[in-house]
């Protein structure tokens, strides 16, 4: 009885706190110092034509690796939960499973090396159009799904998924870290030439440090769908 109504009351604690603020919200009409900075100066200052991509990979390069690094930390956690223990023998083995059909099969053939490349093309084009690392990187294991799907005895090869995420991660750090020595801070984009605004070598490091992203949010995502497939 104690029980239940301590969960009533902490439900209508909830709505209380959600009701005040739905009752008090109101919309900004006017953009704050801060936000008229990025507005009106981030496409000069970083070069980049997506202005989410200057906020996010440049102005507030440090949240981004937080963002990556709470990423890093649930695949971590979910291999680490999810890892195989010595059972008895399972009643059903990969070898046993049943095969997908030859039209799921062919449509997986067809379609995964569009989607990869869509997801290449999402994460490297970031800074142009919208997009990013953490689209591109969710496209790539997207893909991944769809390959574990129509093929249940496909295995992804753990070891490249491994280096794949380390490297993109150590560069990650590496160019942010030259941020700081050769430009203003940390992820700086100008340790390279801005170059031609709108084009696709331009608005400096971002399309490197994009590609970073996308890889590693793309390998680390794979690796979880991977170990929930081996979880059974």
């Amino acid at each position: 009885m104690i029980k239940r109504l301590l969960i009533i009351l902490t439900l209508l604690l909830t709505a209380a706190i959600f009701a005040r603020v739905a009752l008090h919200y109101s919309e900004h009409e006017e953009l704050t110092k801060l936000a008229r900075h990025y507005a009106g100066q981030g496409p000069a200052e970083l070069g980049a034509a997506n202005l989410v991509t200057a906020v996010v990979v440049t102005y507030r390069g440090l949240d981004t690796l937080g963002e990556v690094t709470v990423l890093f930390i649930s695949a971590a956690g979910a291999g680490l939960m999810l890892r195989r223990r010595e059972r008895p023998q399972a009643t059903v083995r990969p070898e046993e499973k049943k095969p997908a059909s030859e039209i799921v099969e062919t449509a997986a053939e067809l379609l995964l090396p569009i989607i990869f490349i869509f997801g290449v093309y999402v994460f490297v084009n970031g800074h142009l159009t919208p997009g990013g690392g953490f689209q591109g990187g969710a496209i790539i294991a997207a893909g991944s799904l769809l390959l574990l799907l129509a093929l249940p005895a496909a295995a992804l090869r753990h070891r490249l998924i491994s280096v794949t995420e380390s490297l993109s991660g150590f560069g990650y750090v590496v160019v942010g870290v030259l941020g700081v020595v050769l430009a203003g801070g940390f992820l700086d984009n100008r340790i390279m030439s801005l170059g031609t605004f709108g084009t696709l070598f331009s608005a400096g490091a971002i399309p490197i440090i994009y590609t970073l992203v996308g890889l590693k949010v793309g390998s680390e995502l794979s690796a979880v769908l991977d170990r929930f497939r081996e979880s059974d």
